[in-house]
């Protein structure tokens, strides 16, 4: 690996303590539903040696057994069984819905899901079920995924620590001490504990790449518009939707099923009606990666994160990838991410009633009180900020097919950590390296590559230029295939 002037750089040092998966963790099991991929639980399907009905069984079997402390779920849609009978019936008859057929998924709590109410893990929101899903969930219902239940979310999905008022603390199932990271909480916990292949999270700085980096999942941040959103939440401008899965294949299947435009979204996109597996598998040789250290600062990073970046570096160069380090001289984007943030935190203080104040997280107040008062000018300098760095990142896409990075500064912290000081545990504990990502909208994905000395996921930041998905799932899948990291899942403990 070399660095931007062609300069050889050093092997990297210390990576003895950094292991892939030992031997007492159980493979991707050939007999337990639970612990299967949806590719494979599609093709089972067809080949009718297992039905939908099997496999939601052995996922809600587990989902009682360890759900008790992983806490997971904000709410068991009871009508699931009902369903996935259905997809059953579609099968023997030779006749499946769609891509996802049968396939158990779970949904974010910032999400509608018809008949559930929208609680967004605050015990400020109304209990009314809401009336219509939200365009992701649809996408998912089409395709014939069965929705086991919606996931726990850090609360209006604020922060990564991954607690909430109204539901508590949700634990990782790597270690119930740690945290599984937020905002999509539940969904990293749910993958991580094989609660379902297909969960369903969303990202305003770091909400899915977060908990999959600390959970040992793959998240998928989508370029911005292309699983539309509805409706919008206060971080709306730069948030999206995406999967949270345990393979790069299981994540490309997903978002082909919510990548579908809806009117509701004014950002949407118009439908691609590409297969988003296609080419997945062609690798990355000849390709130019650029490892990127920088966001307009230096993001910070632990001794064990700088080993796995390093060798991911070098897995992708073992494959053929033209790699080197490079500055994309973007902006500091602490300071215009930190005004998006408390600008948006802002607006959910103004349209809470001021009776429920008190209800919400203390943070919420402290950040908005902090960033969210600026004049409209300010704000409007942050916006061009902001563009100047979507702007830097498509120039420096004219030289690098794809970025790499460190995904969080270090692994998952303790899972009852208080949230101190959260405007600057935003750039330096928990979102320093992702958030940039959505300022510029690009495709982003974790990728788990190892775990840690004491047994913890470490994970790495695929990225491609703006709409250009299948590129960063291409890189995401040819990095995964080198680490072998997919190939198992943990069984927990109980």
């Amino acid at each position: 690996m070399t660095n931007g002037h062609g300069q050889h750089l050093a092997a990297p040092k210390g990576e003895a303590h950094l292991r892939h998966l030992p031997r007492w963790i159980c493979a991707m099991s050939d007999t337990d539903p639970a612990l299967m991929s949806a590719e494979t639980l599609l093709g089972l399907y067809a080949r009718r040696r297992l039905s939908p009905v099997e496999a939601l069984k052995a996922v809600l079997e587990r989902v009682a057994r360890y759900n008790p402390w992983v806490n997971a779920f904000a709410a068991m849609n009871p009508r699931a069984l009902q369903a996935a009978g259905e997809a059953e019936a579609r099968w023997q008859a030779g006749r499946p819905m769609g891509a996802l057929d049968g396939v158990p998924a779970t949904v974010k709590d910032l999400l509608n899901l018809s008949g559930f109410p929208t609680r967004r893990g605050s015990r400020t929101t109304d209990a009314t079920p809401a009336t219509e899903d939200a365009p992701a969930v649809l996408g998912l219902k089409q395709s014939g995924a069965v929705i086991i239940g919606k996931t726990t979310t850090t609360e209006f999905g604020w922060k990564s620590p991954g607690d909430c008022p109204l539901h508590g603390i949700t634990r990782n199932p790597w270690n119930p001490k740690r945290t599984p990271g937020g905002s999509s909480s539940g969904a990293g916990a749910a993958g991580a504990a094989c609660f379902g292949p297909l969960n369903i999270g969303t990202d305003a700085g770091g909400s899915i790449r977060i908990p999959a980096a600390y959970c040992g999942l793959v998240g998928m941040k989508p370029s911005f518009g292309r699983i539309p959103q509805w409706p919008l939440g206060a971080f709306g401008h730069v948030a999206v939707a995406g999967p949270m899965t345990r393979t790069v294949r299981d994540a490309a299947l997903m978002f082909g099923a919510m990548a579908r435009h809806d009117l509701r979204d004014p950002y949407a996109l118009p439908d691609d009606p590409r297969d988003w597996l296609a080419g997945i598998e062609d690798g990355v040789a000849g390709l130019r990666v650029a490892v990127v250290r920088r966001m307009g600062f230096a993001p910070p990073l632990d001794a064990e994160g700088e080993d796995v970046l390093a060798a991911a570096a070098r897995l992708l160069e073992e494959q053929g990838a033209i790699v080197e380090e490079a500055d994309p001289g973007l902006p500091d984007t602490r300071a215009i991410f930190g005004r998006v943030w408390g600008v948006a935190l802002a607006r959910i203080i103004a349209t809470t009633p001021e009776d429920k104040r008190d209800l919400l997280d203390a943070g919420i107040a402290e950040v908005a009180a902090r960033e969210g008062e600026m004049l409209a000018v300010d704000y409007l300098v942050a916006e061009a900020m902001r563009l100047e760095a979507a702007h830097a990142m498509a120039r420096f896409h004219q030289r690098y097919d794809l970025v790499l990075t460190a995904c969080t500064p270090t692994a998952a912290f303790a899972a009852d950590q208080p949230t101190i000081r959260p405007a600057e545990a935003l750039w330096r504990d928990w979102a320093p390296w992702t958030f940039a990502f959505n300022l510029t909208r690009q495709p982003a994905i974790s990728v788990p590559v190892a775990l840690d000395a004491e047994g913890m996921p470490r994970a790495v930041q695929m990225v491609a230029a703006l709409y250009r998905d299948d590129l960063a799932l291409r890189g995401a899948r040819a990095l995964e295939r080198a680490a072998s990291f997919a190939s198992f899942v943990r069984d927990i403990a109980s």
